[in-house]
């Protein structure tokens, strides 16, 4: 009797000891989803994209089982979560990767609350379906409790963009410097519009710093989604609404705003603020906002998605009734935008001294492409006072935007007890011609680890040098932006940092493990723009161990070699270029092949390394070959003197290559023999957003001119007119 009775109470216990597991089987397949009747390849978890909403409480134990059905491996990263180093699902940083057939099991205690999302840290196949919502519910003994905001209902909302490109494809032509994405925004800034909207001097200025069109967003998407859907209906039954928003996109900011009123936003990072009222926000890529929307009785109110870029939107439905529509926001003033631009940049390439001083969103240096802000426009603030009639509510001036500095913690975040202080300085570069993305001028495979001890406050400061806004995260830990708001700084893990803005971070550095922290924009992260904190103390950690072969397989994300082409095929011939090249490394050749009765073959091998966090500058070694017969009427002399004709064929050679400006590349040669050539190319020059002009022309008396008509990112209709091919006309290709 006395051991059945013992047996009953190792049962119990043992049974109190697991009430607190909450488990989860995630079954990774793939699928095809079907938009615009277009197909494509996606990846589903349990059938569905986007992945299920994992709910936990605070207090419970997480435990996930991954089956890997790919073909290839996959892992999981838990976005914005307190948890053991080996749980963080980084591959060949803090994991193995989940190989095709495999079954992994994660598991972690849940330390937290609030509104966290999860996705795949494996290559891109974040882009193609695996992200979704992670929510973590507060104690009911919670003291944060607030009653009337933590107590209404709740709907999560993940947003996404779609595309019927390939990832892969995707960041090829990013990596390329196509500006097919641009042409598909209507957004290529060519001189046709520039001289339509009176901005001639401001397109030329943007040119001679070398800088790129203006633009908000790097990739053009077919569609954006509210829970996998273009358009999502709720019919709540409260007047009030919590929605729970992650942004899930690999690369999209989406405006909110919100037909029936004002938005109030109550948490920010899975982390409460004190509630603030605005009109409108943005929403950073993998940030997390819990906002609460009034839902007055007899009208249904849209709640509009809108990308940042202004090209696609989504729609969520609230209440029921007639419908009222929020206002669709115009189109983006892009010349305003790099009127501003101009202003800020050095011919250096780096930014001026005044904007590093902005910093906490104050001022959006974007704003000036806003024509509802305009003084002159007035279409948006009557929409707004329409509206405002019709649901006898008041809007006085502008609408009012969230930024960083309006957020305020509830509770007092001030960090005490650190052992001492670690500053780390971080500016954010770029190149946007080769898409190379840093900090500090190197990628993440450039620079070491970053040491930090366990208990050490660090302190980051961060700022922009590019033209392109960076949601930077850290895994497995909050930080503090120093907003103005002092001990009651607001707590995040995300930071959306504006062009030509400083701001400041800093947290406790208490787990151990390697960290990373990155760009969270997904093809900014894959070209480099990241960095790792090691956290350690005198005590050998549990964490995944990186050997060789893992330290060279995660660098390789942003070492990868890719290789790109662009060539020509016409009546006259056929000339053009083909390269293999990574981060630094470019290794090219070029031909070019005349058709014509006096043709004089040609064609250059050059390996070559760029210089500099703007990689303007490449020196390399190459080989020149020239053969065949030049016509009669062709210069023997070079134009400093020297002899072409009686070169050798085959002739090793060094130079460089430096983008100057107006974007042109000057290249330098000098050939073994001695000799000498200089020349000048450039072959986009956007005269409409599809027309583009190409000329070439060197100190060897070589000539040429030519026009390409885009008309997919792979081909193209051109004319050309050179002295070594004659004219022609034909088509065009890049890959």
């Amino acid at each position: 009797m006395r051991a059945f009775v013992f047996f009953l109470l190792i049962i119990s216990n043992c049974s109190k000891a697991f009430t607190g597991v909450v488990h989860y089987d995630l079954h990774i397949t793939d699928t095809t989803l079907y938009f615009n009747g277009k197909s494509v390849r996606a990846i589903a978890v349990n059938g569905q994209v986007p992945m299920p909403t994992l709910v936990f409480t605070e207090g419970d134990t997480a435990e996930i089982s991954v089956f890997n059905h790919l073909t290839e491996s996959t892992s999981l990263h838990w976005h914005g979560v307190f948890l053991p180093n080996a749980e963080d699902g980084v591959p060949f940083l803090t994991q193995l990767p989940i190989e095709p057939g495999a079954t992994y099991t994660y598991r972690f205690p849940v330390i937290q609350n609030g509104t966290h999302w999860y996705h795949s840290h494996s290559g891109l196949q974040e882009q193609i379906g695996m992200y979704g919502m992670l929510i973590f519910n507060k104690r009911s003994d919670d003291a944060q409790i607030r009653t009337g905001i933590d107590d209404i209902q709740n709907q999560e909302i993940i947003l996404s963009e779609w595309t019927t490109m390939h990832p892969n494809y995707i960041h090829h032509l990013l990596r390329g410097g196509s500006d097919w994405f641009t042409i598909k925004k209507h957004a290529a800034q060519s001189y046709a519009e520039a001289i339509g909207n009176h901005a001639l001097g401001v397109k030329l200025s943007n040119e001679w710093k070398r800088m790129n069109a203006m633009d908000v967003s790097d990739v053009f998407y077919d569609d954006i989604l509210v829970n996998g859907q273009t358009s999502f209906q709720l019919l709540p039954a409260d007047s009030l609404l919590r929605l729970r928003i992650a942004n899930g996109s690999a690369s999209t900011y989406y405006w909110l705003s919100y037909a029936g009123g004002k938005v109030m936003v109550i948490a920010n990072d899975g982390n409460d603020v004190e509630p603030v009222e605005v009109d409108r926000m943005l929403i950073a890529v993998s940030e997390t906002y819990d906002i609460i929307v009034k839902i007055p009785t007899g009208h249904t109110y849209e709640f509009l998605v809108m990308s940042e870029d202004r090209s696609q939107s989504a729609s969520i439905w609230l209440g029921s009734g007639d419908t009222i529509f929020a206002y669709k926001w115009p189109k983006l003033s892009y010349f305003e935008g790099m009127k501003m631009m101009n202003g800020m940049m050095r011919m250096n390439g780096t930014m001026d001294a005044m904007g590093m001083r902005m910093g906490m969103q104050v001022m959006d240096m974007n704003e000036v492409m806003y024509p509802e802000l305009n003084q002159q426009e007035n279409v948006a603030i009557d929409h707004i006072h329409e509206v405002d009639e019709m649901q006898n509510t008041h809007t006085i001036g502008f609408p009012q935007t969230l930024n960083y500095s309006m957020l305020k913690a509830t509770t007092n975040t001030a960090i005490t007890g650190y052992d001492s202080i670690k500053t780390l300085h971080f500016t954010l570069t770029g190149n946007m011609q080769r898409y190379v993305w840093s900090i500090n001028g190197k990628v993440v495979s450039e620079a070491d680890k970053i040491l930090i001890h366990k208990n050490e406050l660090v302190r980051i400061v961060l700022t922009n040098n590019s033209m392109m806004r960076h949601p930077m995260h850290l895994h497995g830990h909050d930080f503090r932006i120093l907003n103005g708001q002092g001990n009651y700084a607001p707590l995040k893990n995300v930071l959306d940092i504006m062009p030509m803005e400083t701001d400041t971070i800093e947290f406790l550095a208490n787990a151990d493990g390697d960290w990373y922290f990155h760009c969270h924009l997904l093809y900014h992260m894959m070209s480099g723009m990241g960095r790792v904190f090691t956290i350690e103390d005198d005590t050998d950690t549990l964490r995944f161990i990186q050997n060789a072969y893992s330290r060279r397989k995660f660098y390789n994300e942003d070492k990868a070699l890719h290789f790109m082409a662009d060539g020509f095929l016409a009546n006259n011939g056929s000339h053009g270029m083909a390269m293999i090249q990574n981060t630094r490394w470019q290794f090219s050749a070029d031909w070019m092949v005349p058709f014509n009765p006096h043709p004089t073959y040609e064609s250059e091998i050059h390996l070559g390394r760029f210089i500099g966090s703007n990689q303007w500058f490449m020196p390399y070694i190459g080989l020149m070959y020239k053969s065949g017969r030049f016509g009669h009427d062709e210069t023997m002399e070079n134009i400093f003197g020297q002899n072409i004709i009686d070169r050798d064929p085959l002739l090793p050679a060094i130079g460089f290559t430096y983008l100057i400006p107006f974007n042109f590349t000057l290249q330098s040669d000098i050939m073994l023999d001695g000799s000498l050539r200089v020349q000048l190319m450039r072959d986009d020059i956007p005269i409409t957003p599809r027309l583009k002009l190409f000329v070439m022309g060197n100190t060897d008396m070589e000539y040429e001119v030519g026009l390409k008509y885009v008309i997919k990112p792979y081909l193209g209709l051109s004319v050309n007119y050179g002295n070594m091919m004659g004219a022609g006309a034909g088509l065009s290709f890049t890959y």
